[in-house]
């Protein structure tokens, strides 16, 4: 029989709800069980009973009762550590490379969670994504490495004072320097995996795109996005009549040719990180990125 565990609170984990320190603490174990077990009085707080959405703080202590998950499997990370960009006062910024998900599921078990639990094993707080992006885009990703830090990216996010910028290649030319200003409406619909977004109903949709380059063919785009709908950049340019490069959902397949989206940079108070795409040949962006995003005047 499993032995009763004790955890205690640690100051980089106060702050959230009882159900999630313990999905956080016990991994794989289902969030039905816990539910239940909370609701028992199984699992108690300094002693005593707790709601599944009560608040832990730091230096309570947490008694989970024996937990027998004979069938359920261990997460398990295949791939190599996550480049690190930035790391200071409980931010992390890491760098994703394009076809990995973000999170687990059906078919791939490898993800940006999993590997970052295993980078970061024995954290008090593993660094958790603030937000999304989608598996086939590459680039910046800021995760909290304290509850205190991933609810302020979460709010930095929500209230526009953290700017997210991403650079892609575009079938069709736009002349450099022509900006434009991108709000629609967006919905998503279909089966999961095969799902696809239309514009004319749905959740507002808000972006903005400058040229940088255009070689009469292909356009480099900067793009700074103000909400974060699913394939957002890719419906809302595609819409105005220039495809991402590989998008075969929304354009035109290149053969072999992977969609090139990446996010670029992240900008908050007098901290500016950025990483540029690898891509090579013909869509190397060398010089025609700025050192600075506040060169762009998004």
């Amino acid at each position: 029989m499993p032995p009763v565990q004790h955890f205690d609170v640690s100051d980089a984990e106060s702050g959230q709800k009882l159900l999630q320190f313990l999905q956080r603490r016990l991994g794989n174990v289902p969030r039905s069980l816990l539910m239940r077990l909370v609701r028992k009085g199984q699992v108690r707080v300094d002693g005593g009973r707790k709601k599944p959405f009560d608040r832990v703080s730091a230096g309570q202590v947490v008694r989970v009762p024996p937990i027998r998950l004979d069938d359920v499997p261990a997460p398990s990370a295949d791939g190599p550590a996550l480049p690190v960009a930035y790391e200071e006062d409980g931010v992390v910024v890491i760098v994703k490379p394009a076809g990995l998900p973000v999170q687990p599921g059906t078919g791939h078990a490898d993800a940006v969670t999993e590997r970052l639990k295993a980078q970061y094993a024995g954290a008090a707080f593993t660094p958790t994504p603030a937000h999304r992006l989608d598996r086939d885009t590459s680039g910046l990703l800021a995760c909290g490495a304290t509850y205190a830090a991933l609810r302020h990216l979460q709010e930095a996010f929500q209230n526009h004072t953290l700017g997210k910028y991403y650079l892609c290649w575009t079938e069709g030319a736009c002349e450099a320097g022509t900006r434009l200003t991108m709000r629609d409406t967006m919905e998503r619909s279909g089966a999961p995996g095969r799902e696809k977004v239309r514009t004319g109903s749905g959740k507002d949709a808000h972006a903005r795109a400058l040229s940088l380059y255009t070689d009469g063919a292909v356009t480099l785009f900067c793009v700074r996005l103000f909400t974060g709908r699913m394939h957002q950049i890719r419906v809302q340019l595609a819409g105005r009549g220039y495809p991402l490069v590989g998008d075969g959902k929304y354009g035109t397949p290149r053969g072999n040719q992977r969609m090139l989206l990446h996010a670029w940079a992240l900008a908050w108070d007098d901290t500016f990180v950025r990483r540029d795409p690898d891509w090579a040949g013909r869509f190397a962006v060398g010089g025609h990125v700025p050192d600075d995003v506040r060169e762009l005047d998004m």
